[in-house]
């Protein structure tokens, strides 16, 4: 595969498009763009970069919660939520997008909604009636709490827009948001991961068993995290495997060999942490349940890039769908890797082969799952390369952390944020060299190939 790049285009608005009945069907919008009358947004479609990105922002920073508090999201079950959501927006506002177009083609086995669309309508109505919708029924088991400030949100975002504004412009939009992320929804169900917070931990799998295999690590000697993750749909990737990196280092306890080599170097950066280091590991640890998980922490990212950079709604859109479709497929990628190779953790080599005593505490406990490739390193190098792909080169401060009192971090562009996520399972003792390097190349190689495949610039060879 050869991937294209393109900068991202703005264009100008088309001319009014109508109809008698104030609808368009699907095949109606479609002849409108081709005869060149609707190619954008224009006339009774305003455009979606007229509006800012609030709405989104909003709706994003509630979700981070939901992904924290709500029981069972682990970090490959957050990344599907926000990547269905991320779906569910733009399909919603797509013929107001300055590039106008169905997903359908691009994302596997999805279809276009059928669905009469109005020729007047209010796309943050649209937008908010979608992520309200698309959110609950990703979280249907979100504490009460959480619940009511879907409610809260829903109607403050739809009470401040409908000040001045007639109904029979707002009412068509809300129904028009609702049945499309209805839509993604029950595109969502056949993916194979549909209520995944129910099933983490499967009763089934039994580890294979053998040298260099994974087994449970201290401190709570966890059963095997999603065993079955990479059976899932991609979003766009062609197969699981198809970014698969390769064998790691050969398992060996010869004390000459590279993996004694690997698991020594994590020995020792544990053993002779500075504060930096060690603030880095726990900076990026981002542990479920205390955090909204690794791809939460990605997502909120995005949300303060984008709120730095002031974008727009349609912009936002953009974002949201390519860096969550990143991190989403990323999981898949790593989770298949992972349970292909089955690799040993390092505290259980090192508790064996180096020092028993080692590693009472880690600076950040082990999650539960095999090693290779290091999931923090596939999941940031993707949604870096998507980032990188829409923001091009900025410096920012993440302040995502703020709230638990971890001081916030500056980067002066993606692949530095991608580079110290990915160090920081060395320190934390999680992951040895070649999990973390050859991570982050799959997941550049990753966000590259779904950004061209979702912009539909993507060339085979």
């Amino acid at each position: 595969m050869q991937i294209s790049r393109r900068k991202l285009l703005r264009v100008g608005t088309g001319a009014a498009f109508a109809s008698a009945t104030g609808v368009f069907s699907n095949g109606a919008l479609a002849q409108a763009r081709s005869a060149g009358s609707l190619p954008r947004a224009g006339g009774f479609y305003e455009a979606v970069d007229e509006h800012p990105a609030d709405m989104a922002l909003d709706w994003y920073t509630l979700a981070l919660d939901l992904a924290r508090d709500t029981p069972g999201f682990t970090p490959p079950v957050v990344a599907r939520a926000f990547g269905y959501m991320g779906v569910a927006l733009y399909e919603t506002l797509q013929p107001g997008l300055p590039a106008p177009g169905s997903l359908a083609g691009r994302l596997n086995d999805y279809t276009a909604p059928e669905l009469d669309w109005p020729h007047s309508v209010d796309w943050r109505a649209a937008g908010n009636a979608a992520l309200a919708t698309i959110i609950r029924r990703l979280f249907p088991t979100a504490p009460a709490e959480l619940a009511a400030r879907v409610d809260a949100l829903e109607q403050s975002i739809y009470a401040e827009l409908s000040g001045g504004r007639a109904r029979i412009r707002t009412e068509p939009s809300v129904a028009l948001g609702q049945a499309v992320a209805e839509h993604v929804f029950a595109w969502s169900m056949t993916d194979g991961g549909h209520e995944g917070y129910l099933t983490n931990f499967a009763a089934d799998y039994i580890p294979p068993t053998g040298d260099g295999l994974w087994v449970p690590t201290p401190p709570g000697f966890q059963a095997a995290l999603q065993p079955y993750w990479s059976a899932n749909r991609p979003f766009v990737l062609e197969s699981a495997d198809q970014f698969d990196p390769g064998p790691p280092p050969a398992y060996s306890t010869a004390e000459d060999s590279a993996f004694y080599a690997e698991a020594w170097e994590v020995y020792e950066a544990v053993n002779n942490l500075t504060s930096e280091e060690r603030a880095i590991a726990i900076f990026w640890a981002d542990d479920p349940a205390i955090t909204a998980t690794p791809p939460g922490h990605s997502i909120s990212i995005a949300t303060q890039v984008l709120a730095l950079l002031e974008w727009d709604l349609a912009g936002a859109a953009e974002a949201y769908l390519k860096c969550s479709v990143a991190v989403a497929d990323a999981f898949i990628s790593c989770w298949a890797t992972k349970y292909k190779y089955n690799l040993v953790r390092p505290i259980t080599y090192i508790q064996e082969h180096i020092n028993p005593n080692w590693g009472n505490p880690l600076p950040v406990d082990t999650p539960p799952f095999p090693e290779y490739t290091s999931g923090h390193s596939v999941q940031t190098g993707a949604f870096a390369q998507a980032a990188h792909e829409l923001f091009g080169d900025v410096s920012f401060t993440d302040h995502t952390h703020d709230a638990i009192g971890l001081p916030p971090r500056s980067f002066d562009n993606w692949h530095d944020l991608a580079d110290e996520t990915a160090i920081s399972r060395l320190y934390g003792g999680i992951h040895y060299r070649a999990a973390i390097d050859r991570g982050v190349d799959q997941g550049l190689a990753l966000g590259a190939y779904v950004d061209a495949v979702l912009d539909g610039t993507l060339e085979e060879e």
